[in-house]
């Protein structure tokens, strides 16, 4: 990361991030793709004036080159948090597995899984930090 933002900082894009999720399953609750909720969330962010990337390219490093193994992050917000969205049943270790690799490959420390089908938004989140 190129400006590091403050811990408080982070934590307050990470707020932003939950509630406009929030916002967003209030409205259309679980069912749809998770593509509709990640572009309903990232137009949600934008209007609140963060600035948000979708399907960011993460290449890893192996022996000093870089590849691209078609690793894709869904949100990354303000260059700084790392959001995995996920439309399923129930969420599984590797999800989480998934979203602290992200979080190590591309050295951020906050990431958020969400899972938007749950009945309640507040049971799809799943907070994680990298202990960089």
């Amino acid at each position: 990361m190129d400006d590091c933002p403050s811990r408080n900082e982070i934590e307050t894009i990470g707020s932003e991030i939950i509630d406009g999720s929030i916002k967003v399953h209030s409205e259309f609750g679980p069912g749809l793709l998770e593509s509709a909720y990640e572009a309903c969330l990232t137009q949600e962010l934008r209007c609140r004036g963060l600035f948000v990337q979708t399907q960011v390219q993460l290449p890893i490093v192996y022996r000093g080159v870089r590849l691209d193994v078609g690793y894709r992050i869904d949100l990354v917000v303000e260059r700084a948090v790392i959001v995995d969205l996920k439309a399923v049943k129930q969420l599984r270790p590797i999800h989480e597995a998934q979203l602290l690799s992200y979080l190590k490959l591309a050295d951020y420390r906050l990431g958020f899984l969400i899972n938007f089908h749950v009945v309640h938004l507040r049971d799809g989140i799943k907070r994680m930090v990298n202990n960089l």
